[in-house]
């Protein structure tokens, strides 16, 4: 089963136009707001990208516990990890994981892209039936491709600006639908994105995520656990996760905005994302009577 929820006056209100898909994990009922648009995906790249390690880690292709020593040269742009690092580190596969999804680590992130392959990446999500979902920029090819649009660097604030960078462009750019994005982590949460162990490993590493001001602040209580990643770019907040509560429910949200201001600080447009889906979220348990 599944329904429709008029979330835009609540968007709007937010200053965004807004996308959303949740489901019940358990049952399968679904509700949305255009869950099936195809949008810009920004740093939520990232997850896709940890499926395919952990699957790749599976079939023995490689070893998580593997140590790769990345120097200053290598470092990506971004606030970030190993990113604002400024001497030469040596961590393993799996702690380079836990970097790029707890406080999405570009450079984490670009590390594991290129041990892994995003042509991988794409295949996987390809057998998983997400065909709406493609992976195309790591994030060095990301902010080189807004320089390039734009003609320089941050920041990116002008409309004019933003009408030509692509990857604003879910037909060149990360993109995904908020509905495969809840299948996708519903793979995840039954165990059938990878194995059981490594299935677990991703759960708990996505709720490690630390930023509390997206998904996390429609849940503000302390027997509710959310999981997730964000993923943001000018104009952009998204961000996709499990909420969990102590009864065993189990809900898959994916919800993703896009600001009418180009600001960088936008609380509101943050907040929005959990207050939707805290909307989807209760729609949902209320069937569960």
């Amino acid at each position: 089963m599944s329904g429709e929820l008029d979330l835009g006056p609540v968007f709007a209100a937010a200053g965004v136009e807004g996308w959303l898909h949740a489901t019940d994990l358990e049952s399968g009922r679904e509700v949305g707001h255009r869950p099936d648009s195809a949008l810009p995906i920004a740093s939520i790249f990232k997850l896709p990208l940890l499926v395919e390690l952990s699957r790749q880690a599976d079939a023995g292709g490689l070893d998580l516990t593997e140590r790769i020593t990345v120097g200053p040269r290598q470092r990506t742009f971004g606030p970030t990890g190993l990113s604002v690092m400024l001497d030469e580190v040596t961590i393993s596969l799996r702690d380079l994981a836990y970097l790029m999804i707890a406080v999405s680590d570009n450079t984490a992130a670009d590390v594991l892209s290129a041990r892994v392959g995003l042509e991988a990446v794409n295949a996987m999500l390809r057998s998983f039936g997400l065909t709406r979902t493609q992976v195309v920029m790591n994030t060095t090819s990301l902010y080189a491709s807004m320089a390039e649009d734009t003609g320089h660097d941050w920041p990116y604030q002008e409309p004019e600006d933003l009408a030509r960078m692509r990857v604003l462009d879910p037909a060149r750019a990360n993109s995904s639908t908020p509905r495969e994005m809840t299948r996708l982590l519903g793979l995840i949460w039954t165990d059938r994105a990878a194995s059981p162990e490594l299935c677990a490993w991703m759960r708990g590493l996505l709720g490690l995520q630390v930023w509390p001001h997206r998904l996390a602040s429609g849940f503000p209580y302390d027997d509710v656990e959310v999981s997730g990643k964000t993923g943001s770019l000018p104009t952009i907040r998204n961000e996709v996760g499990v909420v969990e509560y102590p009864d065993g429910g189990r809900y898959a949200v994916a919800v993703f905005t896009r600001a009418f201001s180009p600001a960088a600080n936008l609380p509101r447009a943050d907040a929005v994302i959990g207050t939707t889906a805290h909307l989807a979220v209760d729609h949902l348990r209320a069937g569960r009577a």
